[in-house]
């Protein structure tokens, strides 16, 4: 089933609409959807390796754009619901020494996750909730995103035929790990929070 399910995506990247979808991947990947903008990544670039620094460039700008959301996210839907229950539970106080301490080293924060497999989405809501600078966010997000995006790229373009072989090969090994870093992220943010 997941050797028809990559064939069939595989078939749906090189499709003329593809760069759109990517873009919508990248841009809801950063703020609410589980999955990253790689699963079309890879195999587009596998199918037309000549696009990969345009695809690239579609991933980075889209995923900072919707960084941005899920920064908004943070900053306006934080106040409304989050701190009533915080103030509630006597936690408050707790919260805004964590923001502190987040905002100390968020720039590092946002680049870790801009570049690992953890859940960008968390660290971009986290971001606005505790108030991290924005310009310091973006500028933290344009080189984790690109980084990412980029050297993905560059290494199906340079290396395209072996990495499609290995994907293929191991594709449930390749999609077993990365759910297993999806929900390691996610306990992660719950107990560091």
């Amino acid at each position: 089933m997941l050797r028809r399910l990559y064939d069939w995506t595989l078939s749906l990247a090189a499709g003329p609409q593809a760069p759109r979808g990517l873009a919508v991947v990248s841009f809801v990947e950063s703020s609410i959807f589980p999955i990253p903008p790689d699963v079309l990544l890879i195999p587009m670039v596998l199918a037309e390796r000549r696009k990969a620094w345009w695809f690239a460039t579609i991933c980075t700008i889209a995923s900072v754009l919707g960084g941005l959301l899920g920064y908004l996210i943070g900053a306006v839907l934080f106040e409304e619901v989050a701190r009533p229950i915080l103030d509630l539970y006597g936690y408050a106080d707790q919260f805004d020494a964590f923001s502190a301490r987040y905002n100390s080293w968020g720039p590092w924060i946002v680049f870790i996750a801009g570049v690992t497999p953890f859940p960008f989405k968390v660290i971009t809501i986290a971001s606005g909730a505790t108030g991290l600078n924005l310009a310091v966010f973006v500028l933290a997000s344009v080189v984790a995103r690109g980084l990412r995006f980029f050297v993905v790229a560059g290494l199906l373009y340079w290396l395209g035929p072996p990495i499609r072989a290995f994907i293929e090969r191991r594709l449930g090994l390749v999609f077993t790990v990365f759910i297993v870093l999806l929900v390691g992220g996610f306990v992660l943010a719950k107990y560091a929070v």
